[in-house]
């Protein structure tokens, strides 16, 4: 289960389990008014429709204070026309941080910090995604991530490698693991696929 906390944010005080429900891609970064920051909130800011069209909302973290975060994206919006519409949450006990594993606790600062939990409408983390302070994440994957733990959260299916929505899906091997060895099992048994539908 996802952490539950009450906290300040951009959007005024957000609790976690204010989101169940829907899905949350929750995220933290190492400080406002940085370089890699910076970019991945312009391109985050942009696919607010595509998240927001899978039922999913974002929510920024850092350990900056509040006015910190809120002057940083005033200075996004008039430098990149860019409005960042999702809560960023402030951290400077680094209490949120810690409760997710985000800062080492004998870490005096967050700088290394930029993880991302991919958290599922009943409040459970369904996937971690976790980048080093000098390479910024990559949007398209955190959507197509979004997509393959959507599409394979009823354990109907498997996603591939690479899987985008729309394309075959893989059909998990359930009782076909003890026919495999019988002489009739198709050569395919542990990777068979279909259409999507």
């Amino acid at each position: 289960m996802a952490p539950n906390f009450r906290a300040r944010t951009t959007q005024g005080e957000v609790s976690l389990d204010q989101y169940r429900g829907r899905w949350v891609v929750f995220f933290s970064h190492p400080a406002d008014f940085t370089p890699v920051c910076t970019s991945e909130f312009v391109a985050l800011a942009k696919a607010i429709p595509e998240f927001e069209a899978m039922d999913c909302a974002l929510l920024g973290l850092s350990v900056d204070s509040l006015y910190s975060h809120v002057a940083w994206l005033r200075a996004i919006r008039e430098l990149f026309s860019v409005e960042v519409r999702f809560p960023v949450v402030e951290d400077p006990s680094m209490a949120v941080g810690r409760a997710y594993g985000m800062i080492d606790e004998n870490a005096a600062d967050a700088s290394s910090v930029r993880a991302t939990y991919f958290i599922d409408p009943a409040g459970v983390i369904r996937g971690v995604t976790w980048y080093p302070m000098t390479v910024g994440r990559s949007i398209e994957e955190m959507v197509r991530m979004l997509a393959a733990l959507q599409r394979s959260a009823d354990g109907t299916v498997l996603t591939p490698a690479g899987w985008q929505p729309g394309e075959d899906v893989l059909v998990p091997p359930g009782d076909m693991v003890g026919a495999a060895l019988g002489e009739d099992a198709p050569a395919d048994w542990f990777h068979q696929t279909r259409a999507d539908r």
